[in-house]
C-alpha cells in the first residue's frame, strides 16, 4: 500500500498562537493542489480531516474527497486560540515533561491523537490513498509505520502544502 501524506497549506493565524482543532482558513489550495497533482496517482481516493485548512486542499485534488474526523489535529482545548506565551508556563512544564501523556485542558494527549490516528490507519484498504491532514498526525502516523522511539517521531518536520509517500 502507498500512503500520500500530505500536511494542509499554511493557515491564517498569527505566529505564536495555539491552534490545533481552531478551524481557520488557509494559503490557497490551488497551486499547492496543481504541484502535488503531478506525484499521486490518477484515481488515488483522497480523505481529509474536516478542518478547513486540510478540507479545502483535499478538494481541490479531488471534489469527492472524504472527510474522516479522526485524521483531525490534536485538540489543545482551553489554550485553543491563546498566545503561547500566555499559556502558563507550569502547564507547558508539565507538557514537556510528559509529551505523550499529558492532556491540556478541555483537550486531548499526543497518545489519544496516536490511538485515533492508529484506528484510522487500520482501516485502510485501498491500494494507495492520501491523506490530507495536519503535522500531528503525521508524526503519529509515521513514527507509527516506521516503529519510531516518541522522542523521534514526536520531533518529525512537515512543512505546509508538503507530501510525505510510505510505502507499506
Amino acid at each position: 500500500m502507498q500512503v500520500f501524506l500530505i500536511r494542509h497549506p499554511r493557515p491564517l493565524v498569527l505566529t505564536g498562537v495555539c491552534y490545533g482543532r481552531l478551524d481557520v482558513d488557509c494559503d490557497d489550495p490551488l497551486p499547492i493542489a496543481e504541484t502535488l497533482r503531478l506525484h499521486i496517482p490518477p484515481h488515488t481516493p483522497v480523505i481529509s480531516s474536516p478542518l478547513r485548512r486540510a478540507r479545502c486542499l483535499a478538494a481541490a485534488l479531488d471534489s469527492n474527497a472524504r472527510i474522516d474526523a479522526r485524521l483531525g489535529e490534536i485538540n489543545f482545548g482551553d489554550w485553543e486560540g491563546r498566545a503561547w506565551d500566555d499559556i502558563e508556563r507550569a502547564a507547558l512544564d508539565a507538557w514537556a515533561a510528559d509529551v505523550l501523556h499529558f492532556v491540556p485542558p478541555g483537550g486531548e494527549s499526543v497518545a489519544q491523537l496516536q490511538a485515533r490516528a492508529i484506528d484510522f490507519a487500520q482501516t485502510l484498504e485501498a491500494p494507495r490513498v492520501v491523506l490530507v491532514t495536519h503535522a500531528g498526525v503525521m508524526r503519529a502516523l509515521v513514527g507509527h509505520w516506521r516503529k519510531l522511539p516518541i522522542e523521534e517521531w514526536t520531533r518529525l518536520q512537515f512543512d505546509f502544502g508538503s507530501m510525505t509517500r510510505i510505502d507499506l
